[in-house]
């Protein structure tokens, strides 16, 4: 039998894949989805997504022409942010689908996150909009990003939340769970936006997230919930090496 991209999917009624099966499902999902994955944010968020990733970008407070890798870049919608910033973007992904799908050129590589083809503290921040829960080791990856950032360097994260008020928790809930896989079925893959609301059970809660970036050399992490909750902006400082203490 021949295997598609399709075929690596995990269905509703299969349990989440881990290890080397979620690299290649995650893979796979984003190499499928990635033609039209631009369309179905700006709907399922209704564009707020766009207003999320301003912000992140915002919240690196580097200098024009520093140097940013984007990681889990996909088609480029956080680094067309950081160019307008005047900020240099450097995209990688998983996804070749997706990095082939970008509408505007830009600077990317197809890579693991855990091991960027970086040199160590050579540059000067991070970003990566929604994709913590589909890093299969997502302490090697945090642990990767400290190795090539310099010290002081940045990095901002934007990604899915639960809204901490019941009401909305609830009224998230349904929408992410049914509608979502509803738009995503009707204008992409039925299969990919039925996994993509189960991912979420890979994110780790906020305090055990602060210790992954504590644990790789972070400091004075920060949570800030957006838009009532449904998204969470993430950041924090690469900790200088302790013969510049």
């Amino acid at each position: 039998m021949t295997t598609t991209p399709e075929s690596l999917i995990p269905r509703p009624d299969e349990p989440l894949p881990t290890g080397a099966d979620k690299t290649r499902s995650v893979q796979a999902m984003f190499d499928v989805i990635a033609p039209r994955y631009d369309l179905v944010n700006r709907i399922m968020t209704f564009r707020m997504d766009v207003g999320w990733r301003r912000r992140t970008v915002g919240s690196l407070g580097l200098r024009p022409g520093s140097l940013v890798v984007d990681l889990a870049c996909g088609t480029g919608d956080l680094a067309r942010e950081l160019a307008d910033r005047h900020l240099v973007p450097l995209g990688a992904d998983l996804s070749y689908g997706m990095l082939a799908a970008a509408p505007v050129p830009f600077d990317r590589l197809q890579c693991d996150g855990s091991a960027l083809p970086f040199g160590d503290g050579s540059l000067d921040g991070a970003t990566c909009g929604f994709a913590l829960r589909n890093f299969t080791d997502l302490q090697a990856t945090v642990d990767e990003l400290a190795r090539v950032l310099r010290p002081g360097g940045r990095v901002a994260v934007v990604e899915v939340a639960e809204p901490p008020n019941p009401v909305l928790r609830a009224g998230h809930s349904v929408y992410f769970g049914r509608v979502v896989p509803l738009i995503g079925g009707l204008l992409s893959n039925a299969s990919a936006y039925q996994y993509l609301p189960r991912s979420v059970a890979y994110l780790p809660e906020w305090p055990e997230l602060r210790a992954v970036l504590e644990r790789a050399g972070f400091r004075d992490a920060s949570r800030t919930l957006l838009s009532g909750g449904i998204a969470q902006l993430i950041t924090a400082t690469r900790e200088p090496s302790p013969a510049a203490v």
